[in-house]
């Protein structure tokens, strides 16, 4: 039923045929039941295995590797080759595919576990009546019409309609659903508000919350995915997984390259026409598949098999570093996104405050000798741990503050005018609430006001084990005093009371709104230990100090009074609530985490947007964005706080404008935090939203980057990309800038693989060019890209973070990888390494004293070797000395070039190599591993190597150094205005385009 909430009881019972004494009957049940189905979150189906292990191979570059491992197979076969030299080449490509395969597969499996575990906030049984009788059946077997009877700490079975009040009144705590900080008080009239949130219906008691006070009777209009629980699953069904900036640019990067190696790879065979007749191929068929063979060697050297491979092990090391700093990561893609957040959308209760409600301040009558002098108390601590102190209005702690009669009678009439208990988990490690968050709050403020008559007091309870110590001063006022008599919390009273006796002196203590409670009161306890008449003068004081607490402060107030009763007395009626005697003013709140501030501080620095958003109301939370600085920025924030109606009821043009100065958002159900996150998105900012509770799921799983509180919901955990362990919304700022060293060390080794490659297809299509014999074969060229390319690649990934990251504005999202003058530095870069592949290979042919010197002319027509008669044998063109030079120049220069990489555009006399050891070691290692498939048998048969002499080492580091020389040339011209120019000039052709493009 849809519009329950704005229907009379009766018309809701009408509806569902039910009659309220006497509940459904066995047929209406089996009627429901068949027409509404089962009060169960239906099972989501799950993508098959073989689905998920195909979606991992759909990727362009991918696709072209599987393509050259088949083509290199059926080549080799054509050629005749069997054994481990058909398969050498196709297996490697193949294994490395597998190995990405399964890293996608397991990440995909672990994802959906959010939706399964929102079954936990489903009731197991619930207190049913049918045919006349109340039965506890399991909640799984409601439906829609049963009459349900809840009470506290009942958590609700279903969504239902009030129908009978059984007590005074009936609150709900409902902060999973709605993210409210104080429990929500039900009652049984509809709802006349239009587009009515979750927090209008105040007739409905939503599946998963817990009732904390009262009694009551209500109709299920709801079950199952017809829940509020059940439009959260629906929501977090229809959102999809948004493509982190740092996969969407390297899929097109993916597929640009796929095209340029496309291109060359034809490039290279066409051009090579010509030389399909050559005798040394034996026929045109023979010429066209080995120059085939040259153009696939092309595409396993221009693609980065390692890339995948190396960018998941470099996100791996981040989240290790930032599990250090108590941000645990789930989603490993996640990590680079934080570098380029320009939003936070924070959840307001449990993230920004602690969600648990404390006494902040108190107000007593000091004394009434020297005229009216009320004062005002601190009181420290913003948990339920009975932990903090009392401040005199100086700022000065009192060492023994139950020493003060008003604190003294306080503490005694929060611990017994009380129905809330407080108790420690050692499963947990915290303390917990059972019933109402105002009345813990008292319970808290008795332990921190201590007991009397004991010098040792603070010492002695510190000595106590934490499940003594929850509630040992309660407990002690509870063991004095006796409770005889209760008269309840009402709406039209506004109060509570409870009649107590010790020593056969009865005395009843009352809590409530100061308004009533004032109304009531004749006279006044001062804290020199008098009782006063209340006088004009003196009420006037404490309605100035509640005005005070409840304006400027915005704190939730109570007054707290008692009165003497006659010896004997056993009852309590409303006629004695009159005559107290006031004893003080308390003023609550949830309040802010302590170290909020100055994290919003760095991140407005960092230039990243905090926008709360929030289920309470608007006053509440903009004095809390006062208090943590979020409105520091704005002189006048009347244009910079709405709540959900008031922006629903804007125009769209206006509500464009509104996004883009919000900073606060209030009175929202789970439906606008999503919505939020995709107009934010559409406008084109990268959002990450913070949040704990059930009804934070959606907007977490929707957002570039989710983050959960660690005390939160296992539903917000799962939904996330990444956990605050400490619930510390400070640990997001320093999340935010290991997010940006990562991607500044992730761009540093990309460049590299990508200079790197470049000097692979620059020595094949040069080679080519030339009509000099193979440069590399294949199998050495997956060797230099997995071992010699992946070790580097990823040492770099433990390159320092620069001291001024967060000093930077965010980077842009269509930021590429590699552009303007980057791009042509690492072209120039991988042409050198390219050309001294080359160079090395063409030197043993002439100069070097192993190789048969010949002229450049004849190893140039190498291949007419047969037809004519020579000084030297054919069978040197087939020698593996010339490739193993050119494979080791290949590797040696692409050790220097990983040198080049320890930063963008610092020099190596300024950032040497000992700054990252980690890199320094991975070339050793890499070297190690080169020098065994050199001298080592059978590796150096199965790479196609031989050992080198002496001279040629030499030869191949005097061909590799200057590469080093290159790059600190065109990192100066970097560091100088030209690199500075040009770089300015292609972000203004950036800029030009992302204006075209909106």
């Amino acid at each position: 039923m849809e519009d329950a909430f704005a229907r009379s009881v009766p018309e809701v019972l009408d509806f569902f045929g039910v009659d309220p004494t006497k509940g459904l009957t066995d047929i209406q049940v089996t009627s429901h039941a068949r027409i509404y189905g089962r009060n169960v979150l239906p099972q989501e189906e799950s993508t098959p295995f073989w689905k998920l292990v195909l979606k991992q191979f759909d990727d362009l570059l991918v696709k072209i590797l599987i393509a050259a491992a088949i083509v290199s197979f059926l080549l080799a076969l054509v050629n005749g080759e069997t054994g481990l030299a058909a398969f050498l080449e196709p297996s490697v490509i193949l294994m490395i595919l597998a190995a990405n395969a399964a890293v996608g597969v397991i990440t995909e499996t672990n994802a959906e576990k959010a939706l399964e575990e929102l079954r936990a906030y489903q009731a197991d049984v619930a207190t049913v009546m049918r045919n006349g009788c109340f039965s506890i059946l399991p909640a799984t077997e409601l439906v829609p019409g049963d009459i349900v009877e809840v009470s506290v700490g009942c958590k609700i079975p279903a969504d239902l309609r009030m129908i009978d009040l059984l007590s005074d009144q009936l609150r709900v705590d409902q902060a999973i659903l709605t993210g409210e900080s104080s429990s929500v008080e039900k009652e049984l009239e509809s709802t006349l508000t239009t587009n009515a949130v979750y927090q209008d219906k105040t007739n409905i008691l939503f599946s998963g919350t817990v009732v904390v006070a009262g009694r009551a009777r209500a109709v299920v209009v709801g079950v199952g995915s017809n829940t509020a629980m059940g439009s959260i699953r629906d929501s977090m069904l229809k959102t999809e997984d948004e493509a982190t900036p740092l996969k969407r640019k390297l899929d097109e990067f993916g597929t640009f390259l796929a095209k340029v190696i496309a291109g060359i790879c034809i490039l290279v065979w066409i051009v090579n026409i010509g030389h399909f007749r050559d005798p040394v191929h034996g026929g045109f068929f023979q010429g066209a598949v080995h120059y085939f063979k040259i153009a696939v060697a092309l595409a396993v050297a221009a693609i980065p098999e390692g890339l995948p491979a190396v960018v998941t092990t470099c996100l791996a090391l981040g989240t290790k570093r930032m599990a250090r700093l108590n941000a645990i990561v789930r989603s490993l893609p996640s990590v680079e996104t934080l570098g380029c957040t320009t939003v936070i959308c924070s959840d307001k209760t449990g993230t920004l405050t602690t969600n648990m409600m404390s006494i902040s301040k108190i107000c007593v009558l000091q004394s009434a000798s020297h005229g009216v002098a009320a004062i005002e108390y601190s009181v420290s601590g913003t948990t339920y741990a009975p932990e903090g102190s009392i401040f005199d209005g100086m700022g000065m702690q009192l060492d023994f503050p139950a020493q003060f009669p008003c604190l003294l009678h306080i503490a005694m009439c929060s611990a017994l005018c009380n129905e809330s208990v407080i108790q420690y988990n050692p499963d947990k490690k915290n303390y917990e609430k059972i019933g109402e968050s105002t009345e813990v709050a008292l319970r808290i403020l008795a332990e921190k006001i201590g007991l009397p008559g004991f010098d040792s007091m603070p010492s002695a309870l510190n000595m106590l084990t934490k499940h003594e110590r929850a509630s040992y001063c309660n407990h002690y006022w509870e063991n004095q005093f006796k409770k005889i008599s209760l008269l309840e919390f009402s709406r039209d009273r506004k109060m509570m009371s409870v009649l107590c006796s010790r020593k056969q002196i009865e005395i009843m203590f009352s809590k409530g709104a100061p308004e009533s409670i004032l109304s009531k009161c004749t006279s006044i306890l001062c804290n020199d230990g008098s009782t006063v008449p209340l006088t004009a003068s003196i009420r006037a004081e404490i309605e100035s100090r509640f005005s005070s607490f409840a304006g400027k402060d915005t704190l939730r107030c109570l007054a707290l009074a008692l009165k003497r009763m006659p010896t004997g007395h056993q009852n309590i009626s409303l006629d004695d609530e009159k005559d107290l005697t006031f004893i003080g003013l308390v003023g609550m709140l949830d309040p802010p985490r302590e170290e909020v501030r100055n994290a919003i501080l760095a991140c407005m620095t960092a230039g990243i947007r905090v926008m709360v958003v929030t289920g309470d109301n608007k006053t509440t939370a903009e004095s809390l964005c006062r208090k943590i600085g979020a409105f520091d920025h704005l002189e006048d924030f009347g244009g910079c706080s709405f709540t959900a109606s008031e922006f629903e009821d804007l125009p769209a043009s206006e509500k464009t404008t509104a996004l883009q100065q919000m900073t606060l958002f209030t009175r929202v159900e789970p439906s606008h935090k999503k919505m939020l996150v995709e107009a934010l998105q559409h406008q084109n900012e990268v959002v990450a939203m913070t949040g704990d509770g059930v009804n934070d799921a959606p907007a977490l799983k929707k957002a570039d980057i989710g983050i959960a509180m660690g005390s939160g919901t296992a539903v917000a955990k799962s939904a996330s990309d990444m956990v605050l362990a400490d619930d510390n919304f400070a640990t997001i700022v320093a999340a935010v800038a290991e997010g940006r060293a990562i991607y500044n060390n992730t761009k540093q080794f990309i460049r590299y693989m990508i200079s790197s490659n470049i000097g692979e297809v620059v020595c094949i299509f040069v080679a080519a060019v030339l009509g000099i014999p193979d440069t590399l074969v294949p199998v050495q060229l997956l060797w230099v890209n997995l071992v010699t390319d992946g070790l580097p690649a990823t040492a770099i990934g433990f390159n320092k973070q620069d001291s001024d990251v967060m000093k930077a504005k965010p980077r842009k999202v269509n930021e590429a990888v590699v552009t303007g003058w980057l791009f042509f530095r690492y072209l120039v870069i991988g042409a050198y390494v390219g050309l001294a592949t080359v160079a090395g290979f063409i030197w043993w042919f002439i100069y070097s004293n192993t190789g048969p010197k010949i002229p450049y002319n004849e190893l140039m027509n190498f291949d007419s070797c047969l037809k004519r008669e020579t000084v030297y044998p054919c069978s040197i063109f087939s020698d593996r000395h010339p490739s193993t030079v050119a494979m080791t120049v290949l590797v040696v220069v692409e050790m220097f070039n990983a040198l080049n990489n320890l930063s963008e555009n610092q020099s190596l006399v300024v950032i040497p190599p000992w700054s990252n050891m980690w890199l320094v070691g991975s070339i050793g290692l890499t070297m190690l591993l080169h020098c065994l498939i050199l001298y080592v048998r059978p590796l150096s048969v199965l790479f196609s190597v031989v050992p080198l002499t002496w001279d040629e080492w030499t030869t191949v580091l005097y061909l590799s150094f200057p590469v080093i020389i290159i790059d600190e040339i065109l990192k100066f011209f970097s560091r100088s205005s030209t690199g500075m120019r040009l770089n300015l000039r292609l972000w203004r052709r950036s800029e030009k385009r992302e204006v075209r493009d909106k």
